[in-house]
């Protein structure tokens, strides 16, 4: 996610980092460069002299850009639901960090055992990130047995197995007096939380929105902004490859942002920063547990929050 100050109003036509600006210049330059075929050609094609009149592009751009900012605010709701979903996670494992730490108060062998749990807690944060992002699990490893890890290395679902693991130990500590059965239960009911945080995060990451809205978008956005210019060319002259860039970058541009930000758990600069949240939660539970050697909250490089 891309973090900093907004800059000044000059240095903002020159800011790379974080513009869709790479991903569209190629889609940008093709429609420049026939934008000036075109009014070199007077808008001829062929020896035919192609007469377009602005008020169709006005009707196909307004209901175009209509269009766009459906499936941008689309888009922005699922990253947006993505957000909320992993604050939840961290709301429920500070909640069912304190109860384990603050309330169970077993001794000996019990005692290491609550500490497994607000470990294991942390390692579904990161294995809920490798999850989601498809990727090797290397990180979450580091906070549990290695049992655990073995088992949940060989389960289908990772982050789901450690919560069942949880749910395991909440029942042992009932059993043995060391929990109050009414915390108990607000234990289950944090670890439910969690579980519908995966869920909803499941939903995000492989429901993506229907193939037909972008190819739709795709196909009315490039046809749009190649015979933009024989509806231009007579009116605007000279000036007519700097309005169709103008016109192409916006459209082509809402349409990146809503590709990028509609997988909200990727590796794209305005992804979410799910290294940094899974760091926060590390920090927060070791600090519950009373560690001292806490690894540093991530900071933005070159304004990328990771």
């Amino acid at each position: 996610m891309i973090v900093r100050n907004r800059p000044s109003a000059l240095r903002l036509f020159f800011v790379m980092k974080g513009s869709i600006v790479p991903r569209i210049k190629w889609q940008v330059l093709s429609t420049v460069a026939v934008a000036i075929l075109v009014t070199l050609a007077h808008g001829t094609l062929f020896s035919l002299k192609v007469t377009l009149t602005p008020i169709p592009f006005s009707l196909i751009g307004l209901a175009l850009a209509i269009f766009l900012g459906f499936r941008n605010t689309a888009s922005y709701d699922r990253w947006w639901e993505g957000r909320k979903l992993w604050g939840e996670l961290l709301i429920s494992a500070r909640a069912a960090t304190r109860l384990v730490v603050n309330h169970a108060r077993p001794t000996g062998q019990e005692g290491e055992k609550t500490r497994i749990m607000v470990r294991r807690l942390i390692a579904f944060a990161y294995a809920l990130k490798h999850h989601l992002r498809g990727t090797r699990d290397d990180q979450s490893r580091r906070y549990l047995p290695e049992a655990d890890a073995r088992s949940m290395a060989s389960s289908a679902n990772g982050p789901d197995h450690l919560l069942h693991l949880l749910s395991r130990d909440a029942a042992a500590l009932g059993a043995a007096g060391r929990l109050d059965p009414m915390l108990v239960a607000q234990l289950e009911q944090n670890l439910t939380v969690l579980a519908g945080v995966q869920a909803g995060c499941e939903r995000i990451r492989h429901t993506p929105l229907p193939f037909s809205y972008t190819l739709l978008l795709h196909r009315t956005a490039y046809l749009y902004c190649f015979a933009l210019p024989f509806g231009l060319q007579d009116t605007t002259g000279f000036m007519t490859p700097f309005v169709v860039g103008l016109v192409s970058y916006t459209f082509f541009g809402l349409d990146a942002i809503g590709d990028e930000i509609e997988e909200p758990f990727g590796f794209l600069a305005n992804d979410l920063p799910l290294e940094a949240m899974c760091r926060r939660v590390e920090i927060d539970l070791l600090t519950a547990l009373g560690e001292t050697e806490l690894p540093p909250p991530l900071k933005p490089v070159d304004h990328w929050l990771a």
